[in-house]
């Protein structure tokens, strides 16, 4: 019978924000591994070992302690001791808010960059909990993972957020909501929504398998992507009313060309569903 996969879990400077969304799933899927070391599991005493996975959840910062090490000399240690390395969230992934990636500084090379084949990234704050679930069973099967340029799992983040969206509509005829929580609209052109940005499958398989930022009507703030959190969150940089980012895999020439048409109509079926939804809520209010 063949071994279970040896699973280590350190946590590095982080909120353990990935750790908490990672229970939300069924974890008697654990019992397929031997779990050496969960910082928040009975999982017994920590120890450096071999591992044939480990998980990384937090950024790596110097002259930082964990465990009775510095943070940078124990990632090493159990980095070279380890088969497969999962860099969990956008600090491990990126450095996030708090110090560097194992691969990445935000968009320069990180300090194991030399050694990023043995990598994989799931950013994310925090990451979905099914990503880190399709990626240990991947593992655990001896299953090829196709990763993309920034070892992200191209089977999860080919998409962008803007796929599977319920604004859709709303941001090809340029319908925009103007305020927060608004049940119809698009939230790109005045609240900064980062979706059509921001490579993840969010609204493709929604969290909880109920909800996004979108369908509660807050905009993606392009968790999965180097340079989050970016400056100004909730607005969109415009030049002379034109957003100075353009989605992904759209020319400029293209997007403005598409936005005059659907400017110079109108699809009276979205406005109204717009106005109507807006009444319900100024009623609410009062």
């Amino acid at each position: 019978m063949r071994s279970k996969p040896k699973l280590l879990w350190i946590d590095a400077v982080s909120c353990n924000g990935c750790s908490h969304s990672f229970f939300n799933i069924d974890l008697s899927f654990l019992d397929n591994f031997e779990l050496l070391y969960h910082p928040l599991l009975p999982s017994g005493d920590f120890k450096i070992q071999n591992s044939d996975i480990l998980i990384v959840e937090g950024a790596i910062k110097p002259n930082f302690l964990r465990l009775g090490f510095d943070l940078n000399e124990l990632i090493s240690k159990l980095f070279f001791k380890a088969k497969t390395v999962i860099a969990l969230g956008t600090c491990a992934v990126y450095g996030g808010i708090f110090g560097e990636g194992l691969v990445f500084n935000k968009t320069s090379k990180g300090k194991f960059f030399k050694c990023k084949d043995k990598v994989i990234n799931i950013p994310g704050c925090p990451a979905h909990p099914e990503w880190l679930f399709y990626i240990l069973n991947m593992l655990k099967e001896n299953k090829k993972i196709v990763l993309d340029e920034l070892n992200r799992p191209v089977e999860i983040f080919s998409y962008t957020s803007h796929m599977g969206c319920t604004r859709n509509e709303y941001f090809e005829w340029k319908v925009d909501a103007e305020r927060f929580g608004e049940k119809e609209g698009c939230l790109f052109y005045y609240f900064g929504c980062q979706g059509p940005f921001t490579h993840s499958s969010c609204n493709k398989i929604l969290w909880n398998e109920v909800n996004s930022k979108p369908r509660a009507g807050t905009p993606c703030f392009g968790c999965t992507e180097p340079l989050f959190p970016k400056e100004n969150l909730f607005q969109t940089e415009t030049f002379m009313g034109i957003p100075a980012n353009i989605p992904l895999g759209v020319s400029k020439r293209a997007y403005l060309t598409l936005s005059g048409i659907a400017k110079s109509l109108t699809n009276e079926r979205l406005t109204k569903k717009l106005i109507k939804c807006e009444n319900e809520d100024k009623q609410k209010d009062n």
